[in-house]
C-alpha cells in the first residue's frame, strides 16, 4: 500500500513538472516590448516612419512603443524610473539625471553641429555676448540649451548670475520670445528655425563656435545589462536610419514636417544643418561630459560630483 501511495505521488510530481514546461517555455519565447523615448526631432522620427527599428527588433522577437517627449529632462526622468528603455537627449540632461541618481548608460553618441544657437530679435541691440549681460535669456534648465549658456557666457567672460535665467519649455519659451518678454532664447532645431522664421529671430551664436557638443542616445542601465543583443540591433537600426538621413535630406524634411505640422521651409532648414551620426562614446567625449558635469556642480546646479565614464555601456562582445 505505501509503495503504491509512493508511486503515485510520485507520478502526480511528474505531471505537474511536465505540466509546467510549456508555459516556462512560453515565457521564454514572449515578445518583449521596447519602450523608446524620442522627441520631434531626430534619428528616432525617421527610424519610426520606416520601420527600421521594428524590423530589427523582431530579429530579437521584440516589439516597439513610441512615447513622445517636449524635452531631453522628463524624457530622462522616464528612463532612469524605467518606465521607457531608451532614448536620445542633448549633453546637459544626462547629467543632470546622474546626479539625481536615474538608472542610465551612454550607449551611443552624436556631435551637434548647427541645429541650436542662442536667438535674439533682428533689431536686438545685443549683438556680442558680452550684451548678454543683464538680459533675460528663455531655456530648458538642464538641457542642452543649458549648456550653449554655460559656454557662452565663460567666453564672454560673463558669470552665471550676470544673467536672469528664465526656465521654460520650448513652447513656453517661443511664446515669451515672440512677446518679447525675454531678451534671448537658447533653444534646438525645430524650435530654432521656427524662431528664426516666424519670430525673426537673428542666430546669435552656434555651439560649434564656442566648443564640440554632443547628442547622445542613452539606455535605462538595468534594460542595457539583460538585453545586450536587443539594444545593439536597436543601435544599427538607428545607424541605418542615419546613413538614409544623411542622403536624403529633402525626404526627412519632408517626414519631419508631417510628423510635426510645421511648415517644410522650417523643417528644411533644419534638415539641411542636421547631423546624421551614431557614433561611440569617446574617451574625447567622455572627458567633454565629464567637464560640462563639473561646471554644472560648481555652479551648484547638480547636487553632488558624478563621474561620467561610469555610466557608459560596454556592448557585450560578439
Amino acid at each position: 500500500m505505501e509503495r503504491r501511495r509512493l508511486l503515485l505521488n510520485v507520478g502526480l510530481l511528474a505531471a505537474a513538472v511536465a505540466a509546467s514546461l510549456p508555459a516556462a517555455g512560453a515565457r521564454a519565447e514572449a515578445q518583449r516590448e521596447v519602450r523608446i523615448g524620442y522627441q520631434k526631432n531626430g534619428l528616432f522620427v525617421i527610424a519610426r516612419e520606416q520601420g527600421i527599428l521594428e524590423r530589427r527588433l523582431a530579429k530579437e522577437n521584440a516589439t516597439v512603443k513610441w512615447i513622445e517627449f517636449p524635452s531631453g529632462p522628463p524624457l530622462l526622468e522616464a528612463l532612469g524610473s524605467g518606465s521607457i528603455d531608451i532614448g536620445q537627449t542633448g549633453d546637459a540632461p544626462p547629467i543632470f539625471a546622474q546626479a539625481a541618481g536615474a538608472n542610465l548608460v551612454y550607449v551611443a553618441g552624436q556631435p551637434i553641429t548647427n541645429g541650436q544657437g542662442i536667438l535674439v530679435k533682428a533689431n536686438s541691440p545685443i549683438r556680442t555676448l558680452a550684451d548678454l549681460k543683464g538680459k533675460r535669456i528663455a531655456f530648458t534648465k538642464g538641457s542642452s540649451a543649458h549648456t550653449v549658456i554655460l559656454l557662452a557666457l565663460e567666453r564672454a567672460g560673463l558669470k552665471y548670475s550676470d544673467i536672469t535665467p528664465t526656465y521654460l519649455s520650448p513652447p513656453d519659451a517661443a511664446a515669451a520670445f515672440g512677446k518679447d518678454s525675454v531678451d534671448a532664447w537658447a533653444v534646438w532645431d525645430p524650435y530654432l528655425a521656427v524662431g528664426e522664421a516666424k519670430y525673426g529671430g537673428r542666430v546669435l551664436v552656434k555651439p560649434s563656435e564656442l566648443a564640440k557638443t554632443n547628442s547622445f542616445y542613452i539606455a535605462n542601465k538595468t534594460f542595457a545589462a539583460d538585453n545586450g543583443a536587443l539594444l545593439a540591433q536597436a543601435l544599427e537600426g538607428l545607424s541605418e536610419a542615419a546613413d538614409w538621413a544623411d542622403h536624403h535630406r529633402s525626404e526627412v524634411a519632408r517626414s519631419l514636417s508631417a510628423v510635426t505640422g510645421l511648415d517644410l521651409k522650417i523643417q528644411t532648414v533644419a534638415a539641411e544643418r542636421s547631423t546624421f551620426v551614431v557614433g561611440k562614446v569617446s574617451n574625447e567625449i567622455i572627458a567633454s561630459q565629464q567637464h560640462l558635469a563639473d561646471r554644472f556642480l560648481e555652479l551648484g546646479l547638480i547636487p553632488k560630483p558624478i563621474v561620467v565614464k561610469d555610466a557608459v555601456w560596454n556592448p557585450p562582445q560578439s
